[in-house]
This record gives C-alpha cells, structure tokens and sequence, in this order.
C-alpha cells in the first residue's frame, strides 16, 4: 500500500482550517494543522512534512517569516510551500515567491483548484528528491534502478569515482567550499562523459562523496583515463589560493614549517558484467568501490 503524503494547513481561521482539513483528509492525505506560525516551524523540524499549505497573515508571526525560516534549516529547506491568503497585491505575491514559495492562492479560492496545485506541488518535490541537491545529478535511488535492469547481462561498465579526505577539507574550508569542489567533481565527469561516453551512458552521485558512472565495455578505459587526467590537471583548484601549493610559514619568526592543508584526492575502480556474475546492485556497488586506486595525490 502507498504511502500517504502529509499536508500541514497553517490557519487561524477555524472555519476555513476545518474545511481544508476535512477535504484533504477525504482525498487521501494525512494532515496535521496548526493556527501559530511557531507551532508550524517546530512540527516541521520534528516531523517535516510533504507540503504547507498556509495563511500570510497569523497570530504571532507572519507566513512570510515562517517561510523563511523554513529556508534556513537544512531539514525544512525543500518543504514546498502554498501561501494561501486575502493579499492580493503583486508586491505581496512576489514577496512569498521570493522565499521560495511554489504557489500562491488567493482567498476565496477553488478546492479543485487548490487540489490539483498541491498534486503538482508534491510531484514536483518527489520528483527533486531524486536528485542530489548539492550537484543536480541523480542520486543513489536512481542508480540502483538503473543498476537493477544490467543485472544479468554483460554488455555493461561502472567507474565509481570517490573524492576522500572530504571531511578534513570541510572541517579548513567550510561546506561551501567542499559543496563547491563536490560539483565541480559532478561536472568535470558529466563533461567527459558527453565528450567520450556512448548515447546511453549515466552519471549519478552515489553520496556526499561518491559519484558513479555507467557505460558499456569498450568506452571504460577511455573514460578512466580521461577522468584521471581532467580531475588530476583540477583538484589543486578546490584549495584557496594561498593553499594551492605547501607554503612556507615562520613560527614566531623563529623557524619555519610546512602549513598542513587537508589533501583531497580522487580515487577510480572499474568493474563491468564481463568480468563477474554480479546478484544484486549491492555487490555491484561493493566490487566497484572495492577496486578503486587513488589517481591524484
């Protein structure tokens, strides 16, 4: 049985919170409600749900605020959102579509309407969660698809392509940078694989950290070895300026020492159908991991 999307109603109008509630609870979703924006913000950051549905104008804080603060927090951030208010101005409109809002509806309004932007809504977000937020490449879901339908024929290849010390450079630079370096990674490989790839080829991002491609036999080699060669000429571009190269630094003016910056580098494994009679997408992604070597420093 499919699981039910949950749509939290922020209202104060009990009148219009109980109508929202009854119809989209008789179209099949599970609703929560709340009549205060600060309730709204912590049932979202317990039990996020799939959409909002809320007023602009609220008792304690705004819809606007909400929104924004919704924005912020990384675990709220995606939360589509549907104003729903008696503003009708373009000014306000554009105000709640700046926060990052999908849609605006103003009162009164039509349920069949209404029902249908919030079916759009959810698909659209669905559809989002299936790629990585940070690269825009399809994430694990879609690659284990993917993996799923090459199980038992040959005429396959996967590179799994690893960026290590992720961590240690987050913790110099900041995750901005990291998020930075990640899409760079995302697109040096994309590009290569438009450039070398056949038609059917497939980029996905695995994990914070790994990415995978999937091609035929006699592209693998080629690919590896332009991605080593691409990625190789690139990493020492992720590093600030002044730490692109090991610089000098005087302690005290009394001696000098070699800075220590976090070392990012590129690891590669390749394993295809031809080689092994792969089960299960799992032993897949274990064999293609398990092979790779470093290929940058």
């Amino acid at each position: 049985m499919p699981t039910r999307n949950t749509i939290l109603i922020v209202e104060d109008d009990t009148d219009t919170l109980e109508m929202l509630s009854t119809y989209f609870q008789a179209q099949g979703y599970n609703i929560i409600t709340a009549v205060m924006g600060e309730d709204a913000l912590k049932i979202c950051k317990e039990t996020p749900p799939d959409l909002i549905i809320e007023d602009i104008r609220l008792p304690d804080i705004d819809g606007y605020e909400v929104c924004r603060r919704l924005r912020q927090n990384l675990r709220t951030s995606q939360i589509p959102v549907i104003f729903l208010t008696e503003l009708k101005d373009r000014s306000d409109r554009i105000a709640g579509l700046k926060l990052g809002a999908v849609d605006y509806i103003t009162k009164p309004f039509d349920m069949q309407e209404l029902r249908l932007r919030v079916r759009n809504a959810i698909r659209r977000a669905g559809y989002e969660s299936l790629v990585s937020p940070v690269t825009g490449l399809p994430d694990a879901k879609v690659i284990d698809e993917r993996l799923k339908s090459l199980l038992g024929r040959k005429d396959w290849a996967v590179l799994h392509v690893g960026l290590a010390n992720v961590e240690a450079f987050n913790d110099a630079y900041g995750f901005v940078a990291g998020d930075d370096a990640l899409r760079a990674v995302g697109l040096i490989i994309s590009n290569v694989v438009d450039e070398a790839g056949s038609m059917d080829d497939f980029v996905g991002h695995i994990s914070q950290s790994e990415f995978m491609v999937l091609t035929v036999p006699d592209r693998v080699e080629t690919l590896r070895d332009r991605l080593v060669e691409r990625l190789s000429r690139a990493i020492r571009y992720f590093y600030p300026l002044k730490d692109r190269e090991q610089v000098e630094t005087t302690d005290q003016g009394t001696k000098s020492k070699k800075t220590s910056v976090p070392t990012l580098a590129v690891e590669i494994g390749a394993v295809s159908g031809e080689e092994s009679q792969f089960t299960s997408v799992r032993e897949v992604k274990q064999a293609a991991k398990a092979a790779r070597i470093p290929v940058t420093p």
